[in-house]
């Protein structure tokens, strides 16, 4: 996630890209290439070919790298197909970036001898930057590759569309424009980050659908601690009312989980070995019970002046 004191992009910043795409490809395809995704076999699972990847970006010593997928999928006629999708999170200028998309495609067409389609994200911020060919021309030999460019910045003219899509990439594409945007004005934000992401249970997703997009849209529009807690509270109610308990359950999941953990290394510390009984009562704890149960610590002489519930 951002820093969310100076909401400036960290280092990996392109986790939260690829595991949106990795989670919902399809819907990614449906939403910025509709020609690639009506023509594939959905019946057959996507396979992500990681290794494969590696293997090609190394040879080719390729720099600067952010999201790039390379994915195995099968035409509806039976056939089958590579598709190379490069996406492109860096918000700058990049003279390189049509070079490496060729460099890649020629290297996933070579190494297995299947078709290969090319597909950039450009999520920079210059209007004008567009590229989509990469060209060699000498003494009347010429190569020309030409793939697939989407800028992010294009969908500020239609964000009214974006609203109303239930395709969960209309989200990430509002929120990544929304970070841009805020950046340096946490008030506007916060309430940008709340009206996105009381949207994500007025559009019928699923809860889980709901969860995952909400990891990105936390990261990309990262707040101040005093205004994260504003926001915290907010959804909370939110939640409530919409008898919806799906994001805040899930963060109270985490703080659980952090406080068993914490409660175990201290009882590993001071009595050796935890015993199963004890592992099986901190695991299916309560917040309220962890918290009991870490005050008795301090002064307990064993495992039972803790967990006993003659207290």
């Amino acid at each position: 996630m951002a820093d969310p004191d100076n909401q400036t992009q960290p280092t990996e910043y392109d986790s939260p890209w690829k595991e949106i795409l990795r989670a919902y490809f399809k819907d990614f395809l449906a939403f910025f290439l509709p020609k690639a995704h009506v023509g594939i076999d959905w019946l057959r699972d996507p396979e992500f070919l990681d290794k494969e990847l590696d293997r090609i970006t190394k040879e080719a010593k390729a720099i600067n790298r952010r999201v790039d997928l390379l994915v195995k999928v099968w035409l509806i006629n039976g056939d089958e197909l590579w598709v190379l999708i490069h996406v492109e999170v860096q918000g700058n200028r990049d003279p390189g970036f049509a070079e490496r998309m060729y460099t890649c495609q020629h290297r996933a067409y070579d190494l297995h001898r299947r078709p290969v389609v090319g597909l950039a994200i450009l999520a920079d911020e210059e209007p004008g930057w567009r590229v989509s060919e990469y060209r060699q021309v000498l003494w009347g030999s010429e190569l020309i590759y030409r793939f697939n460019a989407i800028k992010l910045l294009d969908f500020l003219s239609n964000l009214s569309e974006l609203e109303v899509s239930d395709n969960p990439f209309a989200i990430v594409t509002q929120a990544h424009l929304t970070g841009k945007q805020t950046r340096n004005q946490p008030e506007q934000r916060l309430k940008e980050k709340q009206r996105i992401a009381r949207s994500l249970y007025q559009r019928g997703f699923s809860r889980q659908k709901i969860i995952d997009l909400f990891r990105f849209i936390d990261w990309v529009l990262g707040l101040p601690k005093k205004l994260d807690n504003l926001f915290w509270e907010e959804l909370s109610k939110f939640e409530e009312n919409q008898k919806m308990q799906y994001i805040t359950s899930v963060e109270r999941i985490g703080e659980q989980k952090g406080e068993a953990k914490m409660l175990t290394r201290q009882l590993q510390r001071r009595f050796g070995s935890v015993p199963d009984w004890v592992s099986e009562k901190i695991a299916e704890a309560e917040p309220p019970s962890l918290e009991e149960w870490s005050l008795r610590f301090v002064d307990a002489q064993s495992l039972d002046d803790i967990f006993s519930d003659k207290q």
